[in-house]
């Protein structure tokens, strides 16, 4: 198996938002990161990112919300580029895995319309919420005649091992990670939003935008835990560990 880091966008957004001593208004930058695993039994694509039209015209897509979560990259720069500079399109996509339906970590679903969209039952309830549009959910995002897998509990894929659902409930409340196993490479935890930062891990904080701080902390342990038994841990948003991770092309393998 292999494991291809994409980018599924860009943002911006108020640095107090994860980092509890920021300087009122100070505002930081957030990689979005899309996971691409080449595995013998399909490919899987661990969230899709922002929509297209999110780098066009902010506004239109997001309403409100890019204020707090305003986008930066160049139209163009999305999951579905990045696919093909990797010799992919939508259509080779067998499973995409939502760690969660925030607009950020969800917003190119509808293109994969050969996919089994993997999701945690919590999120679907969130995302359905009569508040879910302030809590960073958008209907025009998940909300397509897609096959959905619901889940509701630490998952084995493909039956090997080698690409594990967790929940890591907080942030939202069907958070959802994935342990990946690969030979060469070794262990990986894909965090998503469980751990946007890592300062949250090393200082013990919990973000702004967590929903329920005990479960997040509960999460944070878990990581801690898997950290301590030597998986790798991706967070969702770090810029400075996306600097450093291969990228595109360069798989992990």
């Amino acid at each position: 198996m292999k494991m291809h880091v994409l980018s599924g966008g860009r943002l911006r957004m108020n640095k107090r938002t994860y980092f509890p001593d920021a300087e009122r208004g100070e505002m930081f930058e957030l990689p979005v990161s899309c996971i691409l695993l080449r595995h013998p039994q399909g490919n899987v694509l661990f969230d899709t990112g922002c929509h297209p039209d999110v780098a066009v015209d902010p506004e239109a897509r997001l309403g409100t919300l890019a204020k707090y979560m305003n986008p930066i990259m160049p139209a163009g720069d999305h999951v579905l580029t990045s696919l093909k500079a990797v010799g992919l399109d939508a259509d080779d996509i067998d499973v995409v895995i939502c760690s969660h339906l925030h607009t950020d970590h969800c917003g190119c679903n509808e293109f994969f319309k050969k996919a089994t969209i993997f999701v945690h039952a919590l999120e679907i309830e969130a995302a359905n919420a009569s508040n879910a549009f302030d809590r960073g959910y958008i209907r025009a995002d998940w909300d397509h005649p897609l096959r959905l897998q619901i889940v509701d509990r630490q998952t084995d894929v493909f039956g090997d091992g080698r690409l594990t659902l967790i929940p890591l409930p907080g942030h939202s409340k069907g958070t959802t990670g994935a342990l990946v196993k690969l030979d060469r490479s070794g262990e990986f935890l894909l965090a998503s939003d469980a751990l946007s930062v890592r300062a949250n891990l090393d200082q013990r904080t919990v973000p702004r935008n967590t929903l329920d701080a005990e479960l997040f902390l509960r999460s944070l342990d878990e990581i801690a835990k898997l950290e301590a038994a030597g998986v790798q841990i991706i967070c969702g948003h770090d810029d400075a560990q996306y600097a450093g991770l291969q990228k595109g092309p360069n798989a992990y393998a």
